[in-house]
């Protein structure tokens, strides 16, 4: 695999973001989502920690995060996507394990939620992540939420 890096956003990768999101649309994400995520991604702070980004030659190709309240035992997963063009070369995984190693330092964390498309839902059962409900076009027509959760031994591993 060629030479991936992984860093914090950083408010200049908006546009790149938006890329990979538009490259996942209509198969992953709905349209109407892509406000919703350029929302998201303007309320982050400078180099926010909690969500990352992973380039090939400066150029951003995943990007994905989490979120966490002090005190909580549950963190989520949210806006991960690879771009379309690198799928299928282990980048979601890589993507996945970067952004569990941020969740698992946070004390007293006990499980990982997420919600998905049913395209991806087969990837985080493979990752350990059990489904606890579907919505039937939950994100849109013919996108169906599929919410997950992947419990963590004690310790938080």
């Amino acid at each position: 695999m060629p030479e991936i890096l992984t860093r914090s956003y950083a408010p200049s990768d908006l546009p790149a973001c938006l890329a990979v999101f538009d490259s996942n649309v209509p198969d992953d994400f709905a349209p109407a989502e892509r406000e919703e995520f350029r929302a998201h991604l303007l309320a982050l702070v400078d180099c926010s920690p909690a969500y990352l980004v992973l380039t090939h030659m400066g150029e951003v190709v995943a990007c994905g995060g989490l979120t966490h309240e002090d005190g909580q035992a549950d963190a989520r997963l949210v806006w991960g996507m690879v771009t379309r063009g690198w799928h299928g070369c282990g980048l979601g995984r890589r993507l996945l394990r970067e952004r569990m190693a941020l969740a698992r330092g946070f004390a007293g964390l006990r499980t990982v939620s997420l919600s998905t498309s049913q395209h991806r839902r087969g990837f985080y059962e493979r990752e350990g992540f059990t489904l606890t409900g579907v919505v039937p076009n939950g994100f849109g027509a013919g996108l169906d939420q599929c919410d997950m959760v992947l419990t963590l031994s004690p310790g938080g591993g």
